[in-house]
């Protein structure tokens, strides 16, 4: 544990001109009282530690001294190329590898390049989940992504439609989906590859078994086609809309993009009026209720009879609201 610290410590020092002992103890997670012999320590094994006396004072290196200890662990490498997310590494259990990461990197660089992570950092961040919703980091998610990165077969109970199920599966990889983790399996021995919501499982069960990756499997493009199918999936109703032209331009906002983009190319010319008829696939007549009003006066509904009969009482709540 104090080799890791201190190891920790002379990356630190290597990264930055020079660190109080307050920021030392910060980062390592440890009193100042423990920083200032952690730096006698080094001093006294040969790592050239200088301590600034005085308010403005702090601890670094000099004489330009570079350590070797640099190279990259292959966790520590993985998590690197997620750096950007931090959340994400968080939830998976791999910041602290991410971290020593990013540390190992900064002392390697050259003294020009030194600011380059907090340059990055100012000018780019993710924020994967959607607005309006608490972010939940499922509790079993650092078994799986732990079985992802290893190759590892798994044992799992899952909760799906028909109740709980058992499962055992080659986790490929994982997905974050607005906020929700998915995992991408395929069953043993030349199975299918199916989704999981991570959520979902109840329990997972690594075992020593390891499997052979299929290497023609593309994680991004898998994901892009269950996720286009899935979408296509869940709109099993049809209803008949008139839109006018600022309707057509807000209905892929209102809708699924795709299946608006895909009838209003396909839609006839405009009537008399400007307006265009579609007939448009959606999940359920009270989704398309829910969806469709935000088009206010810019769409009217023409089939089912009963989908039109609730924006028909719509339209005479609203005008006993607004009578003047």
């Amino acid at each position: 544990m104090r080799a890791a610290r201190l190891i920790k410590m002379v990356l630190l020092l290597q990264s930055r001109p020079s660190m109080t002992a307050a920021e030392l103890a910060q980062e390592l997670e440890v009193s100042e009282r423990t920083v200032t012999r952690d730096a006698q320590a080094l001093s006294e094994a040969g790592v050239p530690v200088y301590a600034d006396r005085g308010r403005a004072g702090g601890y670094r290196l000099i004489g330009g001294y570079r350590t070797r200890l640099t190279g990259l662990a292959r966790s520590e490498a993985e998590a690197l190329f997620l750096s950007g997310v931090p959340g994400a590494l968080r939830e998976m259990g791999l910041e602290d590898a991410a971290s020593a990461a990013r540390l190992k990197v900064s002392a390697a660089l050259l003294p020009s390049l030194s600011d380059a992570s907090r340059s990055a950092a100012q000018r780019f961040h993710l924020d994967a989940p959607n607005w309006f919703a608490e972010p939940k980091s499922p509790e079993l998610l650092p078994a799986v992504a732990d079985a992802v990165w290893d190759d590892r077969r798994v044992g799992a109970r899952y909760r799906g439609r028909e109740g709980e199920v058992e499962r055992d599966l080659e986790p490929y990889g994982l997905v974050l989906k607005a906020g929700v983790w998915y995992l991408c399996a395929r069953v043993p021995d030349g199975g299918s590859f199916r989704v999981y919501r991570i959520d979902r499982f109840t329990a997972v069960t690594a075992g020593e078994a390891r499997f052979e990756r299929d290497e023609e499997f593309d994680l991004p493009g898998f994901w892009e086609e269950r996720a286009e199918q899935f979408a296509r999936s869940i709109l099993r109703a049809e209803v008949v809309v008139r839109l006018s032209g600022a309707g057509a331009r807000g209905l892929p906002y209102a809708v699924d993009p795709a299946a608006a983009r895909e009838v209003l190319a396909a839609a006839g010319p405009p009537d008399g009026d400007g307006w265009v008829t579609v007939t448009l696939p959606v999940e359920s007549e009270e989704v398309a209720h829910a969806q469709l009003a935000s088009l206010g006066p810019e769409v009217e509904v023409l089939a089912p009879e009963s989908l039109r009969a609730r924006f028909a009482g719509d339209a005479v709540r609203l005008g006993r609201l607004y009578k003047t």
